[in-house]
């Protein structure tokens, strides 16, 4: 988890002249409250209105790069808070957000370097030193470097004990290490600054899994349930450790919302370390499917969560249509600009409001939170025209596994070959093609996943 450097920037803004002082502080300020409220319709002319009276104002370009960053366009981002850090070397803050975005962007070294140059001008009322070397922290364990890791975080703690953020991500590093006591000793510490933090509790439980220790984690869920009875991440992933009587067919609406909603801001940057590629295989199946883009197609991304398939369905779609469950998601979706419209909904409900309303329905990774896949089949055959085009990914079950699916540890559902092809065919798609493919890397390990595409009859 990376903390940006938004809140206090606006009291040190950039003063070009005594007279434009208290107008160019106002405005900064405003600008930043809209970033910081995700207001980006609101934050982006804010800032333009600031570089058309001041082109070399450092906080209006640094914060602009923030947006940029926001909207996916990380090329640009890097140029700007480039540009305000050309203005101002000595801002902590940028050489902070400047890491995080270089992160995304998979410059790994570059991002080292930037988070260095945060911490070596941080100090006074506004530290960055904390946030620069728990950042620092994440990105050595992205790269596996666990010791290093280890002493970016301690490093964090030394400036600030009660830094929560640092307190979790050094418990996911020790337990990824190994050292599984020492990581749940600093999982506490975390919980304990930082009690809201629903995140920190579910990614070291996550850890805790990947590692095999269902017992652990069931008991640290039973725990968590007892003090926030209901809670639907807890319950669903005590399914998931194999400490309930029964797994759902499902994954609840509320466990999506709060998963989603929760991480919506560093989905993006978390999906690219994992080296994600269900996006672009869903995209080149429909590709391959229907030929040269031509903008004819009304399509429906369903699970659109921030639009990562958006870019690559764009050239063949007449309309563009998302759902999501998640709030923070579709947000994040409409900040591409790439989508005609966005609907908050479940899957399976929008689509069966939806009667032949599409060319195609394309879903990356979002099936993989349904067990049973009958209803949801259904709906999407019935929001197909005639001839209309289906393609989706889920995870896959182990060779040999006789269950037609089951919900694994880390909270998604893998499914059978065989139980795909006949919920297709019940649902009345045709020439069906199944391959199976990576989907992405989980601690370090390759996930084993099904590249559906079926037809509906002319």
């Amino acid at each position: 988890m990376k903390r940006r450097s938004v809140a206090d920037a606006s009291r040190r803004a950039a003063t070009p002249d005594a007279d434009g002082a208290s107008v160019l502080a106002a405005e900064v300020a405003a600008a930043i409250d809209h970033l910081r409220h995700e207001r980006l319709d609101d934050a982006e002319p804010a800032l333009h209105r600031i570089l058309a009276r001041w082109p070399e104002q450092p906080d209006a370009l640094h914060f602009l790069g923030v947006l940029r960053h926001a909207q996916g366009r990380v090329d640009e981002a890097v140029d700007l808070i480039r540009r305000s850090l050309g203005v101002r070397a000595d801002n902590a803050g940028a050489w902070n957000n400047l890491g995080n975005v270089l992160l995304l962007a998979q410059r790994a070294d570059e991002a080292a370097t930037a988070y260095a140059r945060a911490v070596e001008f941080s100090g006074g009322e506004f530290n960055e030193a904390p946030s620069a070397l728990n950042n620092l922290g994440v990105l050595y364990r992205k790269l596996d470097r666990l010791d290093d890791s280890e002493r970016a975080c301690r490093r964090a703690l030394a400036f600030d004990p009660a830094f929560g953020d640092a307190w979790y991500n050094l418990s996911i590093t020790l337990i990824r290490s190994g050292r599984v006591h020492d990581g749940l000793i600093a999982h506490g510490r975390a919980v304990a600054a930082w009690p809201e933090q629903l995140q920190s509790r579910q990614e070291v439980i996550r850890a805790l899994l990947l590692l095999g220790e269902n017992g652990r984690a069931a008991g640290l869920l039973r725990e968590w349930l007892a003090a926030d009875p209901g809670n639907p991440v807890a319950e669903h992933m005590l399914a998931a450790s194999g400490g309930s009587a029964a797994a759902p067919a499902r994954a609840s609406d509320r466990y999506v919302q709060q998963v989603f909603d929760g991480f919506a801001a560093s989905f993006d940057a978390k999906l690219e370390a994992l080296h994600y590629r269900a996006p672009e295989l869903v995209v080149q199946a429909l590709a391959d499917a229907v030929g040269a883009p031509a903008a004819a197609l009304d399509i429906v991304d369903v699970g659109c969560g921030t639009g990562l398939c958006a870019q690559g369905l764009r050239p063949y779609a007449r309309r563009l249509a998302g759902c999501d469950l998640s709030v923070g998601m579709l947000r994040r979706a409409r900040a591409r600009g790439l989508y005609d419209v966005l609907h908050q909904a479940e899957l399976s409900y929008y689509l069966a409001t939806q009667p032949a309303a599409w060319d195609a329905v394309v879903s990356a990774d979002t099936l993989c939170y349904f067990g049973a896949l009958d209803e949801a089949l259904a709906a999407a055959r019935r929001s197909l025209r005639a001839g209309g085009r289906l393609v989706f990914t889920v995870e896959a079950l182990a060779d040999g596994d006789a269950q037609p699916h089951r919900l694994q540890s880390n909270g998604r559902y893998a499914h059978e070959r065989g139980y795909l092809e006949r919920c297709l065919r019940d649902a009345g798609f045709e020439r069906v093609r199944m391959r199976r493919e990576t989907l992405r890397l989980e601690a370090g390990v390759a996930v084993p996943g099904w590249l559906v595409g079926g037809r509906l009859p002319s």
